[in-house]
């Protein structure tokens, strides 16, 4: 029998040198699990709503402090930055944007997005909520 040769069957994150587009597409997934937890949230509030004006209080004094307004942030930008990202896999599945410099490009341009949209929507609910 031939000896074989000692190496990985494929290659492992550890050889990888990450890029920011790898980053970005790892970045995406983990927005989608994130959206699913939010989504939880939701419906607990929705559920509360509904229920009445003493469960609903219970939600607001969850989401009314410094960690559920962080949450509520962090889904916020979640959410945006997986909204922005997915209009960039609609516009490669066009086939437009898919050399490397381009790839690059977009990247920066979804992780501003994201921020930017986050930040201008609690500016928004600050000034008028």
């Amino acid at each position: 029998m031939a000896r074989q040769a000692a190496r990985p069957l494929s290659p492992h994150l550890q050889i990888y040198r990450w890029y920011l587009t790898m980053a970005t597409s790892i970045a995406h997934r983990l927005t989608g699990v994130a959206l699913v937890l939010g989504l939880l949230l939701l419906t607990w509030w929705l559920t509360a709503l509904a229920r009445g004006p003493e469960s609903f209080a219970v939600v607001r004094a969850a989401t009314d402090n410094i960690l559920g307004g962080l949450v509520l942030f962090g889904f916020t930008l979640v959410l945006f930055y997986h909204l922005v990202n997915g209009i960039r896999h609609l516009v490669w599945d066009a086939g437009v944007g898919l050399d490397k410099e381009s790839a690059e490009l977009s990247s920066r341009v979804v992780i501003g997005a994201a921020g930017g949209l986050t930040v201008l929507t609690w500016l928004l609910i600050l000034i008028f909520g």
